[in-house]
């Protein structure tokens, strides 16, 4: 659930950055976003993981 967390926190600490980036065209923000972006996916990956190690754990 931590990571999970984790996730929600990335998403809304970008949000600015990605109103930036299209409304404003700032590529500075695209930059920034792309960063969140990758760290999302490894926090998705670690989360997916976590679920199939407790799934098959609790067989």
């Amino acid at each position: 659930m931590e990571k999970f967390k984790k996730v929600q926190e990335v998403i809304s600490s970008i949000e600015a950055d990605v109103a930036k980036f299209y409304d404003g065209g700032n590529s500075a923000a695209g930059t920034r976003v792309r960063k969140a972006m990758q760290d999302l996916k490894v926090l998705a990956q670690e989360i997916r993981a976590e679920v199939i190690e407790k799934k098959n754990n609790n067989k």
